[in-house]
């Protein structure tokens, strides 16, 4: 895992090497272990390398191609590197035993169709100084982030948001479209961001530059139907399910350092800890985050997995004092603001800490496996189109009945489904990711802003072209989820707070073979009768029933009680401080911070914290609003 910084088109930078130094240097955290840089007349390319498969400076970044002409650098992994180095065979000289050499040979033999055979996670490019081409690409899934902008005489991209504005190319203003989207959703979705002018590169895609043009292609598409022979057969189906699931697994414990894995106790991160202790013969290392507020903490449950699969356990006994001390290091480490990042850096301090410099997460499992509420939700929904004959008066009146009768931020979406023009999964989708509702967003604002939602044309081109491939409802939600929650937010948040401590995290559920087969299964067999059946029952008897059965709590901390406590005067004191900027009203903010302590149902927890992760950004930043 590591972090890479680029410039292309170097006519009008007068110093591009000390440019990408001080890119560079803003990325240290995400690679100690070795700072590199190239340049030439065309290109400069930074990289800051933190080694986990062949950790010797033969396998240090720039890597260049055995005739000099490519110049390589990557942030990620490719886990089935081996297996591509044996296809690639005699046609190589391989120098090294490290997944990046062969990710730059796997180019030089196929060119751009190289990147269908990659399984991994990973941003990269590729300099051909003889085209004058430079390519930049992204994984299937969106793990690792790449962002770029373009000034009128050059193209720079680099890893984190942070490290484009060090170089000093980009203006720092708020793209105040976009943060009607954060304000909405507490992310923003790619390509957008937060900043005008810069975009991340989309998951699956790849740029091709060179002084002619700019060429942005798809390599891969989430919703294109894959052959994988009989999908009917539920036996079949389980037994594949877990062979594929045990291949990620087995896939991502390749490493030449020490690693580990999150616990939490529920179903995904204890199917992960099992199937990596089958045929381990060292104990597994595993973290787990526990509070002394007994309603929010998992540890009974991560100690019957621990147990179970005898493996070298660490707790991290979290305190509203502990988290206090160390809101300023989180918050700082926030490469793109979220309302939900603080979790994970938490616990990937203590494991980087125990002498762990990777781990594997069991993020992915409740998208590929129907583990959220919005999946029955939308599976009723669909079951019940006949509302769409009522005419919308009706409709409307209905919504206002269920918002009187029993309001909560459940009736209140509810009612804004029946109040759609169409009611349909996008527009439903839509509504239940929302955070804040338009006309909250209009109180806290100084400017009349269209209300245009780009997650919803976003849900309804994945509908369109889910239909076309004959996908079903939960397939949708699972594709819907995958490419904007879980994309835009949770993978984020794993990469920038892990990374915060040079911290790799590999994620098993989002090998693209076991999402590419989980998306073709029907809703019949995917609905979850009982918590994520399918892939429990495939598990066979790998997990215990007190697992599988527990109450699901998320890995979440208890902020409310913490907000309205101990962190009370740092919250306040930072939406004092969003409300004098002049996109935002301060009036507007002050109502929804007296609306959170005053106990308004409304406004839980996370529609006040993410407008102060917000303000932290803004500052941390300079960025002018």
């Amino acid at each position: 895992m590591c972090g890479i910084n680029g410039i292309f088109g170097l006519e009008s930078i007068e110093n591009p090497k000390g440019v990408i130094q001080s890119m560079n240097a803003k990325l240290a955290h995400r690679g100690p272990d070795h700072d590199g840089i190239y340049t030439d007349p065309y290109v400069a390319l930074g990289h800051r390398r933190l080694s986990i498969i062949d950790t010797s400076d033969a396998s240090n970044q720039p890597y260049y191609s055995t005739d000099g002409n490519l110049v390589f650098i990557f942030n990620g992994e490719v886990y089935n590197f081996e297996e591509l180095r044996e296809e690639i065979g005699s046609d190589y000289n391989f120098s090294t035993s490290s997944d990046t050499e062969v990710v730059l040979a796997a180019y030089g033999k196929w060119g751009l169709d190289f990147l269908s055979k990659l399984n991994g996670m990973f941003s990269l490019a590729i300099w051909d100084k003889t085209k004058k081409q430079l390519i930049i690409a992204r994984d299937r899934l969106g793990i690792k982030p790449l962002y770029y902008s373009e000034t009128d005489d050059s193209f720079i991209f680099s890893s984190e948001l942070r490290s484009l504005l060090e170089s000093g190319l980009i203006k720092k203003k708020l793209d105040r479209n976009n943060l009607v989207e954060y304000l909405r959703y507490q992310t923003v979705h790619s390509p957008r961001t937060l900043i005008e002018n810069v975009h991340s590169i989309p998951a699956g895609h790849y740029l091709v530059l060179n002084d002619n043009e700019r060429i942005l292609n798809k390599y891969w598409e989430i919703s294109e139907p894959k052959s994988f022979g009989n999908l009917k057969d539920e036996t079949q189906v389980k037994t594949k399910i877990k062979s594929l699931l045990k291949s990620s697994v087995n896939y991502r414990m390749k490493s030449d350092v020490p690693y580990g894995a999150f616990l939490s106790g529920g179903i995904d991160s204890s199917a992960i800890v099992g199937l990596m202790s089958e045929d381990n013969d060292m104990p597994v290392s595993t973290f787990s985050v526990v509070f002394n507020e007994r309603e929010f903490s998992e540890a009974p449950y991560a100690e019957i997995i621990a147990k179970k699969f005898k493996t070298n356990h660490h707790e991290i006994l979290l305190t509203a004092d502990d988290f206090l001390k160390e809101i300023p290091n989180a918050l700082k480490s926030m490469d793109f603001p979220s309302g939900d990042g603080p979790n994970t850096y938490l616990v990937s301090k203590v494991t980087k800490a125990s002498g762990i410099t990777m781990a594997l997460s069991g993020l992915g499992g409740d998208e590929l496996f129907a583990g959220y509420p919005i999946f029955k939700r939308s599976m009723q929904l669909s079951q019940n189109m006949w509302l769409k004959s009522f005419a919308g008066v009706f409709r409307n009146a209905a919504g206002s009945m269920l918002k009187a009768l029993k309001p909560s931020v459940a009736s209140y979406k509810m009612a804004d489904v029946l109040g759609q023009e169409y009611i349909d999964l996008p527009h439903s989708y839509s509504v239940n990711r929302k955070v804040l509702f338009d006309k909250e967003i209009n109180s806290l604002l100084t400017y009349s802003e269209k209300m245009v939602n780009p997650l919803l044309s976003h849900c309804k081109a994945l509908d369109i072209s889910a239909d076309k491939n004959a996908l079903e409802v939960i397939s949708k939600v699972s594709i819907m989820e995958i490419t904007t929650y879980m994309q835009n937010t949770l993978l984020r948040d794993s990469d920038q707070m892990s990374m915060a401590h040079a911290l790799e995290v590999r994620v098993p559920f989002l090998d693209h073979r076991l999402v590419e087969y989980a998306l073709l299964l029907d809703d019949k067999m995917k609905y979850p009768l009982t918590p994520k059946r399918l892939l429990v029952e495939s598990l066979g008897d790998l997990l215990p029933d007190e697992i599988v059965n527990r109450p699901k709590m998320g890995f979440t901390f208890p902020w409310e009680s913490w907000i309205k406590g101990e962190l009370k005067e740092y919250c306040e004191a930072h939406l004092i401080n969003l409300g004098k900027r002049d996109s935002f009203n301060s009036q507007g903010v002050s109502s929804i911070w007296n609306r959170f302590l005053t106990g308004d149902n409304l406004i839980s927890w996370s529609r006040v914290w993410h407008l102060i992760v917000l303000e932290n950004w803004l500052e941390a930043n300079g960025i002018d609003s």
